[in-house]
């Protein structure tokens, strides 16, 4: 992200620091509806785009000539999921390396208004006992209940691709193999992600205000 402080590349992803002021929403377009339910821009379209190209390109390096499962963990990485995947599609039909992939799709309920559930629930999704031996290239926010079921089938190989790591003081914070921003522990909204249901045709990634909170609470 641009701007003094804003953050740097690290590891593979880049870091969003905590004073980064992000954009203001006077800068982009966005649904109407939405007007006055958000602080601020944290991370443009554009952008979003362009660091999963890059992404793509990394899981090409790595495990290109194989054949892979994509598990999009939905609602909220589907976005993201679609974008990652057609991008792998390009690069793979323009390189020697050549990547065959199913894409399958479960959804994780996590989410109670802005608070994370502890109990998780799996939802969907094809027997995962297919996944046997299988190379397994997982996309979505929250993996670590999805995890230990998939490794309960013994495939050969699990990388996951996550859009977002959040900084959090909780000890159990899951890092996965490939990401694209590090991001300070708040609850955003936009590029599929949502807050109940809301939010999920807006392209940048932005956080919401109270005001945005209270309207949309169930």
């Amino acid at each position: 992200m641009a701007g003094q402080g804003g953050s740097s590349a690290g590891g593979r992803g880049v870091v969003i620091s905590d004073n980064w002021p992000g954009y203001s929403l006077d800068l982009f377009t966005y649904p109407q509806h939405y007007y006055g339910d958000l602080e601020y821009v944290l991370i443009p379209h554009g952008i979003i785009v362009d660091r999963t190209e890059r992404l793509a390109k990394d899981i090409m390096q790595d495990i290109g000539d194989n054949d892979i499962v994509v598990l999009c963990v939905l609602k909220g990485g589907y976005k993201f999921c679609a974008d990652l995947v057609e991008h792998i599609k390009n690069l793979s039909r323009n390189s020697e390396r050549f990547i065959s992939m199913k894409v399958d799709f479960v959804r994780l309920k996590s989410y109670h208004n802005d608070q994370s559930m502890q109990d998780m629930q799996i939802i969907g999704g094809d027997d995962l006992s297919k996944l046997t031996g299988k190379d397994i290239v997982g996309t979505g926010r929250t993996m670590k209940v999805l995890l230990n079921n998939i490794e309960k089938y013994k495939p050969k190989m699990i990388k996951v691709a996550s859009l977002l790591v959040k900084r959090t003081s909780r000890p159990d914070g899951y890092r996965p193999d490939y990401y694209g921003f590090e991001i300070p522990d708040l609850f955003v909204v936009g590029y599929a992600l949502d807050y109940n249901e809301h939010f999920r045709d807006l392209n940048h990634i932005c956080v919401i205000n109270d005001h945005g909170k209270a309207k949309y609470r169930v």
